[in-house]
C-alpha cells in the first residue's frame, strides 16, 4: 500500500459516501484513476464492505454492555462462536488473553433484553463456565476508524 491508498482509506472511513471525483480531486488523480484504485483495495480486502453508522438509540438499543465468557474447556469453542455469530444482538465477539476467553460487545434495548440475552442465550449454552457482565453508562469515544500509518500515527 503506498500513500495515495492510504490518504484513500484515511478519507473513505470518514467520508463512506464520497464521489469518484471528490475522492479523485483529494488524491490527484483521475475519477476513473481513484476508482480503480478503490477497487483494487476492495479485491485485496483492504476495504471490507461499507454500512451505514447508526446511531442505537434511534433504533431502541440504548444500552452498551460488555460481557465477558470462560468456557470450562477448548471443546465448547466451536459451538459457542457459532452461536454468537447468530445472536443479533452481539455487535462485537473477541478472544481474548487473561482470566475469561471472550469478550462481546452487546447492544441491547434495556436491561430486560440484556438479561433475556446473559441468562437464556448465553449463559445456557454447552461449556460456559462463567460470564462476567459490564454495563456502559456514557461513551466518550466510539469509532470505526483505524488508525493509519502516515496519518494518525499518534497512539
Amino acid at each position: 500500500m503506498d500513500n495515495t491508498d492510504v490518504k484513500a482509506l484515511a478519507h473513505l472511513m470518514e467520508h463512506g459516501r464520497a464521489t469518484w471525483a471528490e475522492l479523485a480531486v483529494l488524491l490527484g488523480l483521475s475519477a476513473p484513476a481513484a476508482a480503480d484504485r478503490v477497487r483494487r483495495l476492495e479485491e485485496r480486502r483492504v476495504i471490507r464492505g461499507y454500512a451505514a453508522l447508526i446511531a442505537p438509540e434511534a433504533v431502541g438499543r440504548a444500552l452498551t454492555a460488555f460481557v465477558a465468557i470462560t468456557l470450562q474447556h477448548p471443546q465448547h469453542r466451536a459451538a459457542f462462536l457459532a452461536r454468537v455469530t447468530e445472536l443479533p444482538a452481539v455487535q462485537e465477539c473477541h478472544h481474548v488473553a487473561g482470566d475469561d476467553d471472550y469478550v462481546l460487545k452487546v447492544r441491547c434495548g434495556g436491561t430486560a433484553d440484556l438479561e433475556r440475552l446473559v441468562s437464556d442465550d448465553l449463559k445456557v449454552l454447552p461449556g460456559v463456565a462463567r460470564t462476567r457482565t459490564t454495563v456502559v453508562l456514557s461513551t466518550t469515544k466510539e469509532t470505526p476508524a483505524l488508525p493509519l500509518p502516515g496519518i494518525t500515527d499518534r497512539e
